[in-house]
């Protein structure tokens, strides 16, 4: 029996990126030196230093360098997800105020054009006045 089109393309994405979601509160499995360490990159990040200083204390230059280095990876990770998610603010406040800008803007027109057409009728209402004066 053949395959349907939906399960030949199944767990494939059609060339997109894949989208890691929130890098900040996803959880990672680190396998470091020491096995296995899992967490937040925050919590990661804590957990290297901490077998880092651990290490220098007892003397092994080594493994503290190590951990360290492991320690240095997640932080460019955290700090690259939040440059990501600071664009984004930026990037959310910038089309929010081009498009009260916009709101205010045609508000304007729209109100412009309400006194003009005031003043016409203010005008056609002097010019039937005089008008009626003349005739009178």
């Amino acid at each position: 029996m053949r395959p349907s089109g939906k399960s030949r393309n199944k767990n494939r994405n059609n060339g997109r990126r894949p989208n890691p979601g929130n890098v900040i509160n996803r959880v990672f499995d680190s396998s470091g030196p020491e096995g296995k360490v899992r967490g937040t990159p925050q919590q990661i990040i804590d957990k290297y230093q901490s077998l880092a200083h651990d290490s220098q204390l007892s003397g092994d230059r080594v493994s503290a360098e190590n951990f360290q280095q492991h320690s240095e990876h997640y932080a460019r990770l955290l700090l690259e997800a939040q440059k990501e998610i600071a664009e984004k603010a930026v990037a959310q406040e910038n089309i929010e105020s081009s498009s009260i800008k916009e709101k205010t803007q045609s508000e304007n027109v729209a109100n412009k054009e309400l006194s003009n057409v005031d003043s016409l009728k203010e005008q056609k209402e002097d010019i039937s006045l005089e008008q009626n004066i003349e005739r009178a």
